[in-house]
Parts: structure tokens; C-alpha cells; sequence
């Protein structure tokens, strides 16, 4: 394996853990920790928006850096920072403790995708397969999240679903460490050279970068609310509605994991479709599956329920690599980790809100009316996605 291929391994595997310690809280919360302290979910969940918020908010600061200092830097800190944060939150023994712990996981994870999806694109001419490629493992450690917080929930204890990835998200880091003493590493002149079939203008004017950026923005946002919605909430979803199935957290967990996984791979497919056609009429087609999916599972129960929650996950997955394109395409190299920081400072920003609304819409109408909600959500992203420009 060449160094290029091992720095695209560690930055995919930074992905998958990235996403797996955000939505850790989200399986214990669901499935024990609100039984344990004798609270309800809806009066759980909301002690997880404070690292939402800070997933977002300090990602701007984490891309600054990583353009300023040193992107490998970066990554140093975070597999190791994000790993001894939820070693701590492992210990938390009351709701403010484990939001606190939440937060530190937060400023850490802020840091992964200005700083590690720069480094996934830099030096290549083709970037949908690459971006795809490292969609899949982040949305592998959705996926995982849930399985594996269900299997040491069960076995072990909720502490050890923080303490155990924690662990393992250290030795990481400094098996990263020892891979930087190596020295640079240089993208191979056949993929440096390699170009979409279909490319935005070489240099795009002033007035096209706002358009563009404008809708990239508007639908990150909506994206955001989407992403973390379903994400978050799957797990009590399927506790609800698959009552018959899942009758544990390891089950439940498992069908969350084959729902995530299944879905994971919608990526691959979405970032050979950008590289090879129209950006603007791929998105259009996500966009247009998310909202009818959404549409049918608000009143779904049982298999088909599930089977419905495969579909709006491709769709929700396959939006992801979008939006990165985009940005990777529009932006030049010096610059870039802060173009990628703003959209996720955009996406997480707004993805904070999710969880109050999760908790609001819950405890007031079920989860139908979520559903409608993030029916209206991906109409709007189809919206945002016909007007794009013709050829980017």
C-alpha cells in the first residue's frame, strides 16, 4: 500500500469515528440510560445539543488551523482529543455531567471534516469516488454506532459503549503519529490528473460562486436537520415500530446497523453519477426520493417500516457527497478547509435544533410528525437543487 493509500485510510477511518462518537448518546439515550435515572427520552435527549452545537461551531476555528498550522496536526488531536473525551463522559454519573462530556466530544469531532475532507480531496483531479468512499465509512460509523452501543450496553454496560471507542480512537492517533514521520505525502500524477467528465467553468466569476455557494448553504442546512434527524432518532424509531422484532438493544442496534450499512453504500453509486453527469439533476433525483420516502413512513409500522427506512437512508446518505463535490470543485486548495468549514459550521448548526425538535415532536404528536416535518425538509432541498446551475 503507498502512503497516499494509507493517509486515505486513516482519514476514513477518522470519518467512521467521528460520526460513531456523535451519535453514541443517541442509542444509550434511547435504549437505557433514560430507565436507568429515572428520566423520560424526550427529557433526556436535549443534554446532547451542546455538543451538537459545539460540532458546529468550532469547526471553522478546526479549518483555520488546519490551513494555517498543519492539517495532519489537526487529525493528531482530534483522534486522540475525541477519544479521551468520551473515555470522561464514560464516567458521567448525572445528566449535566454527560452533557459536559458531550461537548468536549463535540470540540473534537468539530475538527474532522474541515480539516479531513480537504486532505480527502487535495491532489485529486476526480473527487466524487474519493468523497464517496469516505461518506461510506462515516456513515459505517452511523451504523456502528448503534450495533455496537447496543451489543456493550448489553454485555458490558453504557459506560463501556464511551471507554471502549475511546480507547481504540487513541491508539489510532498514535498509530497516526508514527505514519507522519514517514514525511509528505504526494498524490500519484495518474490521479492528480484525472478529471470529471463533467466540471464547473475553470474559473468560476464572482456572481457564480455566490449563486452556488448560496444554495450550497440553504441546503446543508435543511441537509443538516435531515441527516441528524434520522440518524439520531432511528433507534427509537425502530424500538417503536418494530415492537415485534426488536426486542432488545443489541436487536435493536442491529437493525439500525443493517438500515445504516445498507444505506451507506448509496454514496458509491452518488459520487460516480456526479463525476460522470450533472450535479444539478443527480441532486434533483435524491432530493425527490428523500421527500416521497418520508412521505410514506409517516404512518408505516412493522417490516415495511423498516424497509421504508432503508429507502430515505440511501437518500439521506446519498445526498452527503453533494454538497462536498461542490465545495471541492468551487474552491482552490489554499482556502478550502475553511470553504468545508463553513458548510458543516451551516450543517451542524442547524442539525443542533434536531434534537429539542426530536423531543418536541415526540412527545407532543409520536414520531408521524417528524416525519412530516422532514418531508417538508427534503421538498425544500428539491427546491434548492432545480436551481442550480446547468453545468457544475
Amino acid at each position: 500500500m503507498t502512503r497516499f493509500s494509507t493517509q486515505f485510510l486513516f482519514l476514513n477511518v477518522g470519518h467512521l469515528l467521528d460520526h460513531l462518537f456523535m451519535l453514541i448518546f443517541g442509542t444509550v439515550a434511547a435504549l437505557y440510560l433514560y430507565k436507568a435515572w429515572g428520566m423520560t427520552y424526550d427529557e433526556l435527549i436535549p443534554y446532547g445539543t451542546a455538543g451538537l452545537v459545539a460540532f458546529g461551531a468550532f469547526a471553522l476555528l478546526a479549518g483555520w488551523l488546519g490551513d494555517k498550522w498543519s492539517r495532519e496536526g489537526m487529525m493528531a488531536i482530534f483522534f486522540i482529543g475525541i477519544g479521551a473525551s468520551s473515555i470522561a463522559t464514560g464516567f458521567a454519573d448525572s445528566p449535566l455531567q454527560i452533557g459536559a462530556g458531550l461537548l468536549a466530544i463535540g470540540v473534537f469531532a468539530a475538527i474532522y471534516h474541515p480539516v479531513g475532507l480537504a486532505m480527502v480531496v487535495e491532489g485529486r483531479g476526480r473527487t466524487g469516488i474519493p468523497i464517496a468512499v469516505n461518506g461510506i465509512y462515516g456513515n459505517m460509523g452511523v451504523a456502528l454506532a448503534a450495533l455496537v452501543t447496543g451489543v456493550l450496553i448489553d454485555v458490558v454496560s453504557w459506560r463501556a459503549a464511551f471507554i471502549v471507542p475511546g480507547i481504540v480512537s487513541i491508539a489510532i492517533g498514535f498509530a497516526w503519529m508514527l505514519f507522519l514521520r514517514g514525511g509528505p505525502v504526494v498524490a500519484p500524477s495518474a490521479i492528480a490528473e484525472a478529471k470529471p467528465a463533467v466540471q464547473a467553468d475553470a474559473a468560476p466569476t464572482r456572481a457564480a460562486l455566490i449563486h452556488v455557494f448560496s444554495i450550497i448553504f440553504f441546503t446543508t442546512a435543511l441537509g443538516g436537520l435531515v441527516f441528524q434527524s434520522t440518524t439520531f432518532a432511528l433507534p427509537k424509531v425502530f424500538d417503536e415500530r418494530l415492537a415485534e422484532f426488536a426486542v432488545s438493544a443489541t436487536a435493536v442496534g442491529g437493525y439500525a446497523f443493517i438500515a445504516f450499512t445498507a444505506a451507506a453504500f448509496a454514496q458509491l453509486l452518488v459520487g460516480w453519477l456526479v463525476d460522470n453527469h450533472s450535479i444539478r439533476w443527480v441532486f434533483v433525483g435524491v432530493a425527490a426520493s428523500q421527500a416521497l420516502l418520508f412521505v410514506a413512513m409517516i404512518h408505516a409500522d412493522g417490516l415495511i417500516a423498516f424497509f421504508i427506512a432503508v429507502g430515505f437512508m440511501l437518500a439521506v446518505f446519498g445526498q452527503i457527497p453533494i454538497n462536498d463535490v461542490l465545495v471541492g470543485r468551487m474552491t482552490k486548495s489554499e482556502w478550502r478547509a475553511r470553504a468545508f468549514a463553513a458548510r458543516y459550521i451551516v450543517t451542524f448548526a442547524v442539525a443542533a435544533t434536531a434534537l429539542n425538535l426530536i423531543a418536541w415532536l415526540h412527545e407532543s404528536w409520536g414520531f408521524e410528525a417528524l416525519f412530516i416535518v422532514l418531508a417538508v425538509a427534503a421538498t425544500a432541498i428539491l427546491c434548492g437543487a432545480f436551481l442550480l446551475p446547468k453545468r457544475v
